[in-house]
């Protein structure tokens, strides 16, 4: 049983999830896995390191159900494992991988996250789980509520740790830690393992071994990274022809207005696209990851925090229409691509004024994109990643479904409930029925100009650098005074 195991038979797995993962086609480990398998099997603390996509989820979740078969059915109301996630979507994602394994050692799981009834998730507990996939927010309401208990942990995992700390929810997650058994195993997987991670890693791990399989920057051998400098009147019109390309492109913007706002103004000119972030209903966000999965809508337009974690099977192309300015979310958007070894490429809409602070933001992230200026129409956008002009016939997009009493559960929000906690801005909340860019940029009034008039290339939406209120420097904002804005909840 070593690390260099071609199987995993070799590392040590109990027969009927090797059985599992064979009906799967899953036959040969991923290097994390093989990495970090055999001690994690053997009951010791691991810390991995992995980029995304290098299968973190099967090297803690084989160890877990494998340890957690050879122990005793969960008692009412207590789990014996716990795996804690950042946001709703990775919670189901792992849930999704693990489930079909757990039936084969008889292990049952179950997800705990906010934006959905509690009723079915008090019931699966009461009936007794052996591994929960929890938010830290809806874990914490339940132990408050009475009806989970932590005293039966025997081994706690925490994915995406890092996520966890960017969004805001060490005081959270420390304190769901510190009602775990002290002594009891505990996994933590991450892309990076410093700062605040390294202050958990302190307090709750017992001598772990560390695995790291990556280095800390973009693993850019199988991306190719462009950095698409445009005119700002021409933003709207390149990201059309960009996403209506062949192929599963999944297209990054800065707030969940301009989510929104971007499938609204795709659909008009013939470009079918799913929205994805925090403000949507959590049963519209499963069916819209389903159809995206499936290959019923081929572009997927999201927050970052919305998408954080999530895999989705040949994404050829991420496109940012809003660049990042921190690297370590481009970082996360790009790693959406290339997955697993694949190839794939990386773009980034830029208007000329972000060009230096993204530029200064790649080198940072050990990225250097190739520079092309680019007009809406040009070759290039066809040559380099298969752009090309919609079909300008406007398709029906679902709008979203009324909340119904159970969807949001009452009481106060907490940590995990709502995951776009760390991204909220000035500019995300509606005032009214208003949305971001509903204003046209001429001196006509809202509805002056019929909506069949519309064609490919009518500025919409997206705003000339500068011209948005969300594009205003932060000193400028009106009420703010200099400061940033209040959180809310």
């Amino acid at each position: 049983m070593t690390p260099e195991a071609t199987d995993f038979a070799a590392l040590g797995l109990p027969q009927p999830l090797v059985q599992a993962l064979a009906r799967q086609g899953i036959t040969t480990p991923f290097e994390i896995q093989r990495a970090t398998m055999p001690d994690a099997l053997a009951g010791r603390d691991v810390l991995g390191r992995g980029q995304t996509g290098s299968g973190k989820t099967l090297a803690f979740g084989l160890p877990l159900l494998a340890l957690v078969a050879d122990r005793n059915r969960a008692r009412p109301l207590r789990p014996r494992a716990l795996v804690l996630v950042p946001t709703r979507e990775l919670a189901m994602q792992v849930n999704d991988a693990l489930m079909p394994l757990g039936k084969a050692v008889g292990v049952f799981l179950k997800t705990a996250v906010g934006g959905v009834p509690y009723d079915r998730q008090i019931d699966a507990l009461r009936r007794g789980v052996e591994i929960i996939v929890a938010t830290p927010g809806r874990l914490g309401d339940l132990i408050a509520r009475g009806v989970c208990h932590l005293d039966d942990i025997e081994v706690t995992v925490l994915d995406e740790a890092d996520q966890m700390a960017d969004m805001g929810f060490l005081p959270e997650v420390t304190e769901l830690l510190a009602k775990t058994p002290a002594g009891t195993q505990r996994l933590l997987f991450s892309a990076t393992l410093d700062g605040d991670v390294d202050a958990l890693v302190k307090r709750f791990m017992t001598d772990p071994v560390t695995h790291s399989t990556a280095p800390s920057t973009a693993s850019v051998s199988t991306m190719d990274h462009h950095m698409l400098l445009i005119p700002p009147h021409e933003k709207f019109p390149v990201a059309a022809s960009i996403a209506a390309r062949d192929g599963r492109t999944m297209v990054f913007a800065r707030t969940q207005l301009g989510v929104d706002r971007l499938v609204e103004q795709l659909a008009a000119v013939g470009v079918r696209a799913g929205g994805l972030h925090g403000g949507k209903t959590q049963r519209m966000r499963t069916r819209t990851l389903a159809e995206f999965r499936e290959g019923r809508v081929n572009v997927l337009v999201a927050t970052d925090v919305a998408a954080r974690g999530i895999h989705v099977d040949g994404v050829t192309l991420v496109l940012h229409v809003d660049p990042p300015k921190d690297p370590k979310d481009y970082l996360h958007r790009a790693g959406r691509t290339a997955r697993a070894g694949e190839s794939g490429a990386v773009a980034t809409l830029v208007l000329p004024k972000q060009r230096r602070t993204t530029l200064a933001m790649l080198e940072k992230a050990g990225v250097a994109p190739a520079e092309t200026r680019v007009r809406v129409g040009d070759p290039a956008l066809a040559e380099l990643i298969g752009a090309r002009e919609p079909s300008g016939v406007p398709v029906r997009i679902e709008i979203e479904e009324p909340r119904r009493h159970g969807d949001r559960p009452g009481g106060p929000r907490r940590y995990g409930d709502r995951d776009t906690r760390g991204e909220r801005r000035y500019g995300d909340r509606p005032q009214g029925e208003r949305r971001y860019g509903d204003r046209p940029t001429d001196s006509r009034g809202y509805g002056d100009r019929p909506q069949g008039e519309r064609r490919f290339g009518d500025r919409g939406g997206f705003r000339p650098e500068g011209r948005g209120r969300d594009d205003r420097p932060r000193d400028d904002r009106r009420g703010f005074g200099g400061r940033p804005p209040a959180r809310t909840h």
